[in-house]
């Protein structure tokens, strides 16, 4: 994987398990298993997903790779810390797959191809230990889908900062939207996406903080170093365009975001 646009701070990793946590229900309501499944979880990260699907599928096998091994450590204690005992974790390169082929019985992929610069062929590599007959889901964001309440040109050039700091070293976050079609294109078949929309007001106050605030904004507020330092945008206008959303956290304020969850068959 390229170098993570977020970075690994303490910060990254709260923010990741404040967006799993306010995120849970929208996007794992339906992240159910076949019984007694083999499951690879690629790019586990800090374990932030991990300790809901695995919990949510306790008769399941899962192995939990990911690149970062300080990544690891944090999701292997987190696991232990909840007495979850149905995962493994190794370290492990997508592009590099030490597992046999048909291997897997599911493969679960959560915001992980957005910073790939191959994502097609990530999902080449992740089928080929896929069982013929088996599934995969892949959850990602689109930060193009991002909308707001009071409307702020500053908001949104911050948010822009994001995406082509991203886009600069390989990634896409607006993947999102190209989910059918990857999954359609790496062979897989049955391919169905739904959209899961975030939307947040004042009578959503759960989401508001957990989202709007914690998640979504602090995301923005991570690459403010990066930004600077690429004159993306000045200062001034930085710090306009965060205090503008957190504004949309306020009374009358207004956030919605979509998610997308693509689903396919091996086929062959």
């Amino acid at each position: 994987m390229n170098d993570y646009v977020h970075g690994y701070s303490d910060r990254e990793s709260e923010r990741l398990h404040d967006q799993a946590d306010t995120l849970a229900e929208l996007l794992h309501h339906d992240s159910v298993f076949p019984v007694k499944s083999k499951v690879l979880e690629a790019g586990c990260g800090v374990g932030a997903q991990t300790r809901i699907i695995a919990a949510k599928n306790p008769s399941c096998h899962f192995i939990s790779i990911d690149i970062s091994e300080p990544s690891l450590l944090q999701a292997q204690k987190l696991i232990q810390s909840l007495q979850i005992k149905n995962v493994e974790f190794q370290t492990g390169d997508i592009f590099n797959l030490n597992f046999d082929s048909e291997y897997f019985d599911h493969i679960f992929v959560c915001f992980v191809l957005e910073h790939l610069a191959d994502p097609l062929r990530a999902l080449d590599c992740l089928k080929r230990v896929l069982k013929t007959g088996g599934s995969m889901t892949v959850i990602e964001g689109d930060h193009g889908s991002a909308y707001f309440y009071p409307y702020s040109a500053a908001a949104q050039k911050a948010i822009n900062c994001l995406v082509d700091l991203q886009a600069g070293r390989g990634g896409n976050s607006l993947i999102g939207r190209t989910l059918f079609p990857l999954l359609r294109q790496a062979g897989f078949i049955n391919c169905t996406v739904s959209p899961r929309m975030v939307y947040a007001d004042h009578n959503r106050m759960d989401l508001v903080e957990g989202f709007t605030k914690n998640t979504f904004t602090a995301m923005i507020e991570g690459v403010e170093q990066n930004a600077l330092q690429n004159a993306l945008i000045s200062k001034q206008e930085w710090l306009q365009g965060i205090a503008d959303l957190y504004r949309t956290a306020e009374e009358g304020g207004v956030f919605c975001y979509t998610f997308f969850k693509g689903k396919g068959i091996k086929c062959t």
